[in-house]
């Protein structure tokens, strides 16, 4: 076993040992634990037909996401980024140009190993390398032509930031000025609902299509879909089958997705409020216990996760919060890793249902204790 494994297996006996912690951890639960999930999610009938290349409880799930997002149709995938490289390749061919405009922070261009290029030969250009999202005049003004605009929203590398609603209207207006389709990139769509002020299928209406998870902020198994008209979906379909995603059983991640929906979809504008809370508890803790420099970025969270940077190493920061979980049940940060100039680390903060039993108090005194390991 290496030295991370090592570590990775102390951080997850100590979370699990926690009594107290903001919110859980994808690594926590045992293979155990998520099978004894399964029987009751969604209300699932135990003498339904099991599902074969996606009809059944599959069929289901995408009928009721095209319902929630006020779409034509959605196809299942197994991974987002599947459904992102299907949705960007399939309008390529449909606008006649492979070019994508995105943020150089966006998913396809840190986390899927060039497939955008490597696997679909499309290439990307950049309105703005700032740590936020672009505006409507760097849309306007790139200067070659694209055939896509893909946002991320939220743009979670920059801090989970989002436009006001009204830049975002100005956004898709000007990608369509430029005769291009618009793509959202929406793994953490479901919670944008609070900042935007508007309905999903007021948001998702705004796009050509629409990628959304069912792990992140449902807490699915796995899983995405890819959403849009039906004439869209019908090509993505084909290209799935092309990729290798039309898997012959997909039953446990679509019961999971649907009890997502059910369960959590509808509490997470109370995780994006509470995160409010929690980001003003962090900078008075903070402040309070008289450090050299911190941030808690935005300071006012666009969703229900945000950003903590802290003028300390990594390795450092990490350790101080595995001792504070196995010394006081309590889990106020996790992992933390290197982030701008040396000496300097970033975690990110997810508030969810574990967290509203916290008080600001309850923050402000985990602070003091964490800072005292440093």
């Amino acid at each position: 076993m290496t030295d991370d494994e090592d570590r990775t297996k102390r951080l997850v006996a100590a979370w699990r040992g926690a009594d107290r912690k903001l919110s859980g951890s994808l690594l926590e639960p045992t293979l155990g634990e998520l099978l004894a999930t399964l029987p009751g999610l969604a209300g699932a009938d135990p003498d339904e037909p099991v599902d074969v290349y996606g009809d059944g409880v599959v069929a289901r799930l995408e009928q009721r996401v095209a319902e929630l997002l006020g779409t034509q149709d959605a196809a299942f995938f197994p991974s987002g980024t599947m459904a992102q490289q299907v949705a960007l390749r399939c309008w390529a061919g449909r606008t006649g140009n492979p070019v994508v405009a995105l943020h150089p922070m966006s998913h396809p261009e840190l986390w899927e190993g060039g497939a955008l290029s490597v696997v679909s030969g499309l290439r990307t250009v950049h309105p703005t390398r700032e740590a936020r999202q672009p505006t409507a005049r760097e849309v306007a003004e790139l200067p070659e032509p694209f055939g896509t605009l893909m946002l991320e929203l939220p743009l979670r590398e920059a801090g989970f930031v989002l436009p006001t609603w009204e830049e975002l209207v100005a956004l898709v207006e000007a990608a369509r000025e430029r005769d291009a389709v618009v793509h959202f990139d929406g793994a953490r769509l479901w919670e944008s609902t609070v900042r935007f002020g508007r309905p999903l299928p007021e948001i998702a209406g705004l796009a050509d299509s629409v990628y959304v998870s069912f792990y992140k902020s449902l807490g699915g198994l796995s899983g995405a879909a890819l959403a849009g008209s039906a004439s869209l979906v019908a090509e993505a379909r084909v290209w799935r089958h092309r990729y290798g995603g039309q898997v012959f059983r997909q039953f446990p991640q679509a019961l999971s997705a649907l009890a997502g929906l059910d369960r959590e979809l509808p509490r997470l504008p109370s995780y994006v409020a509470q995160a409010g809370v929690v980001a003003q508890a962090l900078r008075e803790g903070f402040g309070r216990a008289g450090l050299p420099w911190f941030r808690v970025h935005p300071e006012v969270p666009h969703t229900h996760q945000f950003q903590v940077w802290l003028p300390y190493e990594a390795e450092r920061l990490t350790e101080a919060g595995v001792r504070q979980a196995e010394e006081t049940g309590r889990v106020l940060f996790r992992r933390w890793s290197p982030a701008g100039p040396p000496g300097v680390s970033m975690t990110e903060l997810e508030v969810t249902a574990p967290s509203l039993s916290w008080t600001p108090s309850d923050v402000q005194s985990a602070v003091a204790d964490f800072t005292t390991r440093l």
